[in-house]
């Protein structure tokens, strides 16, 4: 009698080459023009390679001296934030605004999402089947971790309050917004918000089921192969002087084409965020962040080295998260780390280069929740995927670029148009 010999499990660069197969060719294609292009490389990697390391350097000195590397404000003294602070959060990519909401409000809207979920049976109808997001596919236990849920009370309360917009507007002034080749000379209004409609995580302790590695979103191999990423966001990475390049300078970040995919976000986020609705730190499940904004130059220049095959892109792959691999990237990890410890009401923002990631495992006592909310400055790219969320809004559909779960259809105490605010008229694109 044989036996089946178990098959091995796909590599994950078999994985990335198989999801890349459509674009093999583009690929090589790139990559070959790129090398042509860039007459400096050992010059230029060398060069990034210093300016990322010498950051490294001072992560790990600020954590052995226990100081926190990622910057963290009162929401209450956005409008005396230093230019000293504001440099130190560019460079960070990433930072904490406490306070933003009082105890009592995120209380109470804890516990009416906790309500909104239970009175309308949300587990027994996601457990009826349909079209279930990714991050429940390997859940170890029936109760999710994130709740595909859109148009709560909380939820939009939060989105459409006037504390939120200050916050958004401060962290839309980090960057370099306006450009003389930009119709009227900006490339988005940093005082103007569109609503970028989230789920929320309730993370229970013990929960093994979260834990994403190193990664960062808004495109994978679209970074080098993009015109927009290419030739107008990564302009000074790829030709020039790599010593000009800025991570915060807007120019292309709205014109960008992402791979159509379920898990891509379709809009320009300035940053990526959430609002914590409990306390939570190190330990609970929480996010982890490399405070390094100048990271994804050196991440594009090392695809483009001598020892990565001509159609690999460092493990990046079509319509997926773009991972930092231990084999490529190990670098990287020295400043990797978890987030301060946050209290409900504070807020967490990270650039949409800076690589981040969850906890493997919720080591802590109590729930770790959070909304996710995310500015997203008002352009023309942005103003597109508005047009197509107002009517998923208006009807409780999925947002648009979630799995049409479409559980909210019929809940009761759903956030409707009526209930809008002024402002919330405005960031919904009415």
């Amino acid at each position: 009698m044989q036996t089946a010999t178990p098959t091995a499990a796909p590599s994950a660069s078999e994985k990335a080459r198989a999801a890349n197969a459509p674009y093999r060719e583009r690929i090589i294609a790139t990559k070959r023009a790129l090398r042509a292009r860039i007459t400096d490389m050992p010059q230029r990697f060398a060069a990034i390679t210093e300016r990322v390391q010498r950051q490294l350097d001072a992560i790990e000195r600020e954590r052995a001296a226990g100081i926190e590397p990622v910057p963290q404000i009162e929401f209450s003294a956005l409008d005396r934030i230093s230019e000293a602070e504001k440099a130190h959060i560019r460079q960070r990519g990433c930072v904490v605004i406490r306070n933003v909401f009082d105890d009592a409000r995120v209380a109470d809207w804890n516990a009416e999402l906790a309500s909104y979920l239970e009175r309308n049976d949300y587990l027994a109808k996601l457990q009826k089947g349909g079209a279930v997001d990714n991050y429940f596919n390997t859940l170890a236990s029936g109760r999710p971790q994130i709740y595909g849920v859109f148009w709560s009370r909380p939820q939009m309360e939060a989105r459409t309050d006037p504390a939120m917009a200050q916050a958004h507007s401060f962290l839309n002034r980090l960057w370099r917004f306006e450009n003389a080749d930009a119709p009227s000379g900006q490339v988005f209004n940093p005082d103007a918000n569109l609503l970028y409609a989230d789920r929320v995580r309730f993370r229970q302790p013990g929960d093994a089921s979260l834990g994403l590695s190193a990664h960062v979103d808004a495109g994978s191999i679209e970074r080098w192969i993009d015109p927009a990423y290419q030739n107008k966001v990564y302009r000074h990475v790829f030709g020039g002087d790599i010593n000009q390049y800025d991570p915060f300078d807007a120019w292309g970040r709205t014109e960008t084409e992402e791979i159509p995919s379920p898990a891509v976000c379709r809009m320009f986020r300035s940053f990526q965020a959430w609002t914590a609705l409990t306390p939570q730190g190190p330990g609970d499940g929480t996010l982890q962040l490399l405070p390094v904004a100048d990271a994804m130059a050196w991440m594009l220049l090392r695809a483009l080295q001598d020892d990565v095959a001509e159609d690999d892109l460092c493990g990046a792959a079509a319509c997926r998260a773009m991972l930092a691999s231990p084999e490529h990237h190990g670098m990287l990890m020295r400043g990797y780390g978890s987030i301060p410890h946050m209290q409900a009401g504070d807020t967490v923002w990270w650039h949409p280069d800076v690589l981040h990631g969850v906890e493997d495992v919720h080591r802590g006592s109590g729930y770790s929740s959070v909304m996710y909310i995310a500015p997203a400055p008002d352009c023309a790219k942005n103003r597109r995927y508005a047009d197509l969320q107002r009517p998923a809004f208006e009807a409780g559909l999925s947002a648009p670029d979630f799995a049409p779960d479409n559980l909210e259809v019929d809940f009761a105490g759903r956030f409707t148009p009526g209930d809008l605010s002024p402002l919330g008229q405005r960031v919904m694109g009415y």
